[in-house]
């Protein structure tokens, strides 16, 4: 019997990636005529699956486990020839559709952080966190690196809180679409690292505040330093945002150019310095005083 022959018995008949992809296409194409929902695929650029510090960290955990070790490599495939054709980050949950021989559900239930744990972590982190900027492009210390990922007590999920769903007809609890998925998480965390405190049910803006719930003045009012302001936000959205004036204060005159003229308004004589006469009205002076009568009487007498 040939290989082919065996494969078809045992699973099916074999369905290249190619075709999947046009069939899952079809398939989202119907959902979306009659659900009117959008769909956000999961698309990456080159091998990596994930480039930034959030999600490569995402994609580490995950691989540092035993439980999920053999299982995960199946899914490494699947997520860089574009099966995850749908991935939905919410709080504590992600769905997704991957194409396979058909569209399948996967569904992901991550546990919430326990107060506690993220207390201690925003306690630990402290005054190491200058701004929110910082915290989402990964751009941190050592120390809040190795704290916030650290295996255990650190903000990642453990296998044991993580609760995995499939509608493939794989008995494993772990197939090959629930492994693209999670994969596919690491992928989206490069683009949007704001999901990743939104799938675990913490808030990011406590660990810039630093101590979690009893510092409530301090969320309600952050200090001047930990605000985000334009050149913070032009930096994270990629914008270049012009200053405006202030509010209340004129424009200053440009002044005229070194050289240039200007003319004079009309009517408008400009005034001689004081203390300064000039030679030629010196000399009009003298020749008005040999004229004066009082002069020339002066000489005959």
């Amino acid at each position: 019997m040939a290989y082919r022959d065996r494969w078809d018995d045992r699973y099916g008949p074999y369905v290249s990636v190619a075709e999947k992809r046009q069939r899952a296409a079809r398939e989202l194409a119907k959902l979306r005529k009659k659900t009117g929902r959008s769909f956000s695929p999961v698309a990456l650029e080159g091998r990596d699956i994930a480039k930034s510090f959030w999600g490569k960290s995402w994609c580490a955990n995950l691989e540092r486990y035993s439980d999920y070790a053999t299982r995960l490599p199946r899914g490494r495939s699947y997520v860089r020839n574009g099966s995850v054709v749908d991935l939905q980050i919410a709080k504590g949950e992600v769905t997704a559709m991957v194409a396979g021989s058909e569209l399948y559900d996967v569904r992901i239930k991550i546990a919430p952080v326990e107060a506690a744990r993220w207390k201690a972590i925003c306690r630990d982190c402290a005054g190491s966190v200058d701004s929110l900027i910082e915290i989402l492009q990964g751009r941190l210390a050592q120390g809040v690196m190795d704290r916030v990922c650290r295996q255990g007590d650190g903000l990642f999920p453990a296998p044991q809180h993580i609760n995995l769903s499939c509608s493939c007809p794989d008995w494993a609890e772990m197939c090959k679409h629930v492994a693209a998925v999670l994969y596919g998480i690491g992928a989206r965390l490069d683009q949007q690292p704001e999901l990743l405190f939104l799938l675990c049910d913490v808030d990011v803006n406590e660990l810039l505040a630093g101590a979690g719930p009893d510092l409530t003045l301090a969320r309600n009012r952050p200090s001047a330093e930990k605000l985000l302001d334009e050149s913070d936000l032009a930096a994270l959205f990629g914008l270049e945002m012009a200053e405006a004036p202030d509010a209340g204060i004129l424009p200053s005159i440009p002044r005229p150019r070194a050289g240039s003229k200007t003319k004079k308004a009309a009517g408008v004589k400009k005034a001689r310095p004081s203390g300064r006469t000039s030679a030629k009205a010196k000399e009009r002076t003298k020749t008005a005083a040999r004229k004066s009568p009082a002069k020339r009487a002066q000489k005959s007498a």
